[in-house]
């Protein structure tokens, strides 16, 4: 299993591209509100961005929270996330150690990275990167 991780930040511009293709492609939405990466500036507007994003913990506290196994560990780490079984408690996004689990203010819906990679495609920056997990190949059988 692959892991997004934002290896290169010192390259962003903070043009929220990344952002703006998972709010896009995974939740049909416009607003980089609805997106499982989060940009922030450390520095100002044109340096010192940081992304936010899911460390893809094996086990994921989110995961261990949620009441209604909504968030499910996702082998390799990160968690899966069944959006129809989620009852909008916001379990997941307390027990998130660094604030990567989003509630979406419309809907009450859990926003988190499933790190499916689609983002770094859109990164004019190549800050973002796809990286294996630690999963051993005896676990895969």
């Amino acid at each position: 299993m692959k892991i997004l991780r934002a290896g290169r930040m010192e390259r962003c511009i903070g043009c929220y591209s990344c952002s703006l293709a998972c709010a896009r492609l995974l939740h049909r939405s416009l607003s980089w509100h609805r997106s499982g990466i989060r940009i922030r500036s450390a520095g100002g507007l044109s340096t010192g961005f940081e992304a936010q994003v899911c460390l893809g913990c094996d086990p994921a506290p989110c995961a261990e929270a949620c009441p209604t196994d909504a968030f499910r560990q996702r082998k390799g780490g990160g968690v899966k996330v069944k959006r129809n079984s989620c009852i909008r408690c916001g379990e997941c996004s307390q027990a998130c150690p660094v604030n990567a689990v989003y509630m979406d203010s419309e809907t009450g819906l859990p926003i988190v990275c499933i790190h499916c990679g689609r983002c770094a495609a859109f990164c004019p920056h190549d800050c973002l990167e796809m990286f294996e997990s630690a999963v051993g190949e005896e676990d895969d059988q």
